[in-house]
């Protein structure tokens, strides 16, 4: 079976950088906004109350397009345009969560409108924790309560978080996931660890747009598999 490594032509990059930049973000700088662009008043993420398990809203995705990436694929929303660009790929340093890690988008694409945005970040692990071992499942960063100081930004609400285990050749691979947010802008995130990288799916947009979308973005964002 051929594995496209595009979106077909129909659907090229109409949004230029500096609108993107502007309007919406990858995870990365969609983490930066909830930090720097929009205070929150609450207390860290460490310190707030257990998120309830509430069940996780998604929709079928099978006849989305399938974008293959370096090591993962993803499903893409229709009427979402690639928007990565070369030097996206190594764009020195940027705050993610509470560290500071070198950016590397794997995958970059937004709604027509330039508001809601779908990406995937690809990191090594040692960057996220200080370990003289390699990791190799991402319970080997900590717990989901543990992880979470280094996947969401202090200050955020946390929505939902919860381990999800999905079925693979070799056996199960671990997932985490959060949904967090400030009430101006919402995030999903779902994160794994491959050979030593972390690989982190994630879906932003602002709370407005969420509540009417949230289903179609969170689905997207878990619908991440890795190769």
């Amino acid at each position: 079976i051929s594995r496209p490594n595009s979106i077909p032509e129909s659907h090229e990059p109409a949004i230029s950088k500096r609108h993107l930049i502007l309007r919406t973000a990858s995870i990365v700088s969609a983490i930066a906004i909830l930090t720097q662009q929009y205070p929150v008043r609450r207390s860290s993420a460490e310190d707030s109350p257990p998120p309830k398990q509430a069940p996780l809203a998604v929709g079928n995705t099978r006849s989305w397009f399938q974008f293959y990436g370096d090591g993962f694929s993803i499903r893409v929303p229709p009427q979402f345009q690639d928007v990565t660009e070369p030097e996206d790929y190594n764009a020195g340093s940027a705050l993610y969560g509470d560290k500071v890690i070198p950016k590397k988008y794997a995958a970059r694409f937004a709604s027509a409108d330039g508001l809601e945005a779908i990406s995937v970040v690809i990191c090594s692990t040692n960057q996220l924790k200080i370990t003289f071992l390699e990791a190799q499942d991402i319970t080997d960063l900590g717990s989901l309560k543990e992880a979470a100081k280094i996947f969401v930004p202090g200050g955020a609400t946390i929505y939902s978080a919860r381990t999800i285990k999905i079925k693979e050749e070799e056996g199960f691979r671990t997932f985490y996931y959060y949904e967090f947010g400030d009430g101006v802008q919402h995030l999903a995130l779902f994160a794994t660890v491959n050979g030593g990288k972390a690989i982190v799916a994630g879906a932003t947009a602002p709370q407005s747009k969420w509540d009417e979308d949230g289903v179609k973005l969170r689905s997207a964002a878990v619908s991440m598999t890795i190769l």
